[in-house]
């Protein structure tokens, strides 16, 4: 089953490699989607492929691995789109 998942990730995300972080665990689970800053200062991802490796994506974004310092995760499930590739922002 294909899901589509977006996450608004807060804490000192931006300027320190999340965004290249997230793409590489994106492309090595075989999904889709893009991640962004945002103007308030968090990173937008949005991930899409099956329904368990978008689930274990999500699970890492706030790991020990990812770069920065996050400090909260919402995330909100989006009808899919289609997404074929995955892109920065």
């Amino acid at each position: 089953m294909t899901r589509r998942a977006v996450a608004l990730v807060s804490g000192h995300v931006q300027g320190v490699g999340y965004r290249w972080f997230v793409r590489g665990l994106a492309e090595s689970a075989g999904l889709a989607g893009v991640a962004r800053n945002l103007p308030d200062g968090r990173v937008e991802v949005a991930l899409e492929g099956q329904d368990g490796a978008v689930t274990d994506a999500l699970a890492v974004l706030d790991g020990p691995r990812a770069p920065g310092t996050v400090t909260a995760v919402e995330v909100r499930d989006e009808p899919p789109r289609g997404a074929s590739a995955f892109t920065t922002e």
